[in-house]
This record gives C-alpha cells, sequence and structure tokens, in this order.
C-alpha cells in the first residue's frame, strides 16, 4: 500500500525555522540534496499547506545550477502537487490542484492512488495529517544548528510512538532519520 510521509529539514532542538521565520541553516549540501532527490524521486504527490508551496515553486522553473539543484528541479515537477489553501484561486505551478480544505478521507484516497505514494511537506499540514493518523513515515534531517525556538517541526500535546527504520550521517553534520510512525 501506497505511503504519506512527511518529511522535513529540522534544528537539533526540533524547529523548521527560527522564531525570525528563517531556514537558512537548513540548506542542503551537495551529498545531502542528493540523498533528499534519491529520497523523493519516486515520491508520486506532494502535499503542501499555502506557505509550503509558495516556498517550493520556485522550483518550477530551476533549469541551471549544480547536479542535484537541477536533479530535484525535475524531480519535483515530475510530481502532483496538492495544495491546501482556502486562500489561492489558482496554482503558479504544472500538475498542482488547490483544495479549500484538508480531508482526511480525500487525502487517503490520493495517497493510495498515487505511485510512489506521497509526501506531505510544512509543519501546519503534517500537524493535521499527523492528528488524523495519516502520516505513516517520518523522515527528517537535523541540522546541526540550535534555533532556540520558532515553528516546531512536530506537534506538540501530541505524543507519536516512532519506531527508527533508517539513519545516516552526513559530511557536513546533517543527520537523516527515518522512522515508521506507530498508529
Amino acid at each position: 500500500m501506497p505511503k504519506l510521509s512527511y518529511f522535513t529539514i529540522a534544528s537539533l532542538d526540533g524547529y523548521v525555522e527560527d522564531e525570525s521565520g528563517s531556514f537558512g541553516w537548513a540548506a542542503p549540501d551537495d551529498e545531502v540534496h542528493a540523498f533528499v532527490n534519491d529520497l523523493v524521486r519516486p515520491v508520486g504527490t506532494y502535499l503542501y499547506g499555502r506557505r509550503m508551496y509558495e516556498t517550493m515553486v520556485a522550483w518550477e522553473t530551476v533549469t541551471d545550477g549544480p547536479p542535484a539543484i537541477r536533479d530535484f528541479g525535475t524531480i519535483w515537477r515530475k510530481a502532483e502537487k496538492v495544495v491546501f489553501s482556502r486562500t489561492l484561486t489558482s496554482p503558479s505551478s504544472a500538475r498542482t490542484r488547490i483544495e479549500p480544505e484538508f480531508r482526511p478521507e480525500l487525502v487517503r484516497r490520493w495517497v493510495d492512488g498515487s505511485p510512489g505514494g506521497a509526501m506531505v511537506g510544512g509543519a501546519e499540514l503534517a500537524a493535521a495529517a499527523l492528528s488524523a493518523k495519516l502520516v505513516d513515515e517520518y523522515h527528517v534531517l537535523i541540522a546541526p544548528y540550535v534555533a532556540g525556538g520558532g515553528k516546531a517541526a512536530l506537534p506538540g500535546q501530541m505524543p507519536l510512538h516512532l519506531e527508527l527504520l533508517d539513519q545516516r550521517r552526513f559530511r557536513a553534520g546533517m543527520l537523516y532519520l527515518r522512522y515508521h510512525v506507530e498508529q
């Protein structure tokens, strides 16, 4: 059965952006970017909230730069995108549809029908998917940085039981962890 995965890059203390909204400290180097490309290559559908989509839509036009950057642009453009937003009326990228609300039963149907499964991006949408018990796996790249506050990668007040499936350490100090989310 296809899986819904939540993938994020977080600070060592668990934040996806610091208190000023910055996440420049999370930029992957070439080694990490190539790894992420291989991780997301099979994903058939990305699920985004408006803010994450507006960040990611830049990949729609990336066609130059280092090989890992070009490769990710190609991977991103090939996948379907579903954006949950009450304010966006039309997408800024191909293969993208806008949904006005997060409906768990529809999300599960999309995931089940998506070759390669689906990946949720963005902490707020991931919190909704985790709350609805839709997330099968949690993938996190831990950056060697302490943000000290900001937007949490995982929702508070929601205990999660996780089983470690994989781990990898990178030269620049990032650490990848892959967990099965026990329902």
